[in-house]
């Protein structure tokens, strides 16, 4: 194991009576700040239940077949990696990980699950799991990127809406985004949530990215009463939009 104490850079002041170090691998460094952060986070959210996930698939002999690790915590779960082996693959044993995955997950408690997958690795698997992109982030070697899926473990994935919203604020954006900010925030009540809000340099245009439980929900909010009453306090100032129901491709 290389640790920062013998190999790389060594920066010491005398009156901060401190040392920087840079180095590579440093497991002590690693085990010591997972413990401090999970004390900060427990005590910032009152959600103690962090544990560890795994599965495990073994062939008669003893040998790993595939595997998957994760975590859940504070009723959210996470996948860290997933793995089958060569020869295994194609039979179907990715899709028996993951639904194993989450029903640990729902049995624990957990309403939602998350995972990363490289471009060159598995997105369209997990789009076909129904999982939901979420984000992605450029500058993987070779030109790939790193998409953000995001699933619940409450919700029937095949009734999940998502829609698009192209928002124009007009002339009065300040009055146009506070009606927006008050529109968004009753997306909770209908099953709803605002997965991106997007906004032009201009400040006049917005791109909403919404997902809906299912179809009643997004209907319950185009008819929400609280909706009307911001149309009617806002007037003039309501933003004009065009919604457009999308799917992954």
């Amino acid at each position: 194991m290389t640790t920062a104490k013998d190999t790389g850079i060594s920066d010491t002041d005398p009156a901060e009576g401190a040392t920087l170090q840079v180095g590579g691998e440093d497991a002590d460094l690693e085990a010591r700040i997972g413990r401090e952060l999970t004390v900060f986070n427990n005590a910032a959210t009152g959600a103690d239940d962090e544990a560890g996930l795994s599965v495990r698939v073994v062939d008669p002999d003893g040998e790993l077949v595939g595997g998957l690790t994760g975590w859940t915590w504070g009723g959210r779960a996470g996948i860290n990696t997933v793995w089958v082996r060569a020869d295994r693959r194609h039979q179907g044993w990715g899709g028996r990980l993951l639904r194993a995955a989450e029903e640990e997950a729902r049995r624990r408690g957990c309403t939602e699950i998350s995972v990363a997958s490289f471009s060159f690795q598995a997105p369209a698997f997990y789009r076909r799991h129904g999982y939901t992109d979420t984000g992605i982030r450029d500058g993987i070697p070779g030109g790939h990127v790193d998409h953000q899926f995001w699933k619940s473990l409450v919700d029937d994935p095949a009734g999940v809406l998502r829609v698009v919203a192209l928002v124009g604020l007009g002339a009065d954006a300040q009055a146009g985004r506070r009606y927006e900010d008050g529109v968004l925030a009753l997306l909770g009540r209908h099953g709803g949530r605002l997965e991106r809000r997007l906004r032009t340099g201009d400040g006049r245009t917005e791109v909403h990215v919404i997902r809906f439980a299912a179809r009643t929900g997004y209907d319950g909010f185009l008819a929400d009463p609280d909706r009307a009453a911001l149309r009617a306090e806002f007037g003039d100032a309501v933003p004009t939009a065009r919604a457009l129901e999308v799917q992954d491709v």
